[in-house]
């Protein structure tokens, strides 16, 4: 990866903004214990999120120590620095480039007791909202770790939609108490909304 001053000052002057931005939001979250209790009973769990709404997921779960996947362009590298930054394990690769290592990477955090891994299923080429298969063949695997996927969502929709760009001084309510069954990969998901 780059280590360029320009990726330096962006991603100082990204956090900075990214913490203003939503930190000063008023936050209503309910259900937060759903994914707690969880991880305290020895499960894994996958979060995620479609790609254009993950910001405010990485700020709000940025003290948990979780894993996240993230590509390896440069705006990736951005945000890969600033979620260290605030306490993220990050692991990278996409579809396109390292797949396999960042897939591989999953799998064993995965294999760990109490871990969890944030993913954005359909990454940032798109198509926007459409799975990639990596993102699919991990949750099919959850099964064998004992783990759980919880799509962080918004209305019906199976996968999260979060809001793209919040306002300073604003509000989010995240709703972690729903469950989601998806018939298609016969998995039982709970829902989280953000």
């Amino acid at each position: 990866m780059s280590d360029s001053v320009s990726i330096q000052i962006k991603t100082i002057l990204g956090s900075i903004l990214l913490k203003f931005i939503y930190g000063s939001n008023r936050k209503d979250v309910r259900g937060r214990d759903n994914y707690e209790s969880l991880i305290k009973q020895g499960k894994s769990v996958i979060l995620s999120v479609w790609h254009g709404q993950l910001l405010s997921v990485v700020h709000d779960l940025r003290k948990e120590k979780f894993y996240a996947i993230a590509g390896t362009h440069e705006d990736a590298e951005i945000i890969s620095r600033i979620a260290t930054k605030w306490g993220w394990n990050m692991m990278r690769g996409s579809s396109k480039e390292k797949g396999d290592v960042a897939y591989k990477n999953m799998i064993n955090a995965l294999k760990k007791p109490g871990n969890a891994v944030f993913i954005t299923p359909d990454g940032p080429t798109g198509p926007a909202r459409v799975p990639k298969p990596g993102g699919i063949r991990a949750l099919q695997m959850l099964p064998l770790f004992q783990s759980v996927s919880i799509p962080l969502v918004d209305g019906d929709s199976p996968i999260g939609i979060l809001f793209i760009w919040k306002s300073p001084l604003g509000k989010f309510t995240s709703n972690m108490e729903n469950q989601y069954f998806s018939k298609k990969n016969k998995i039982l998901m709970n829902v989280v909304k953000y």
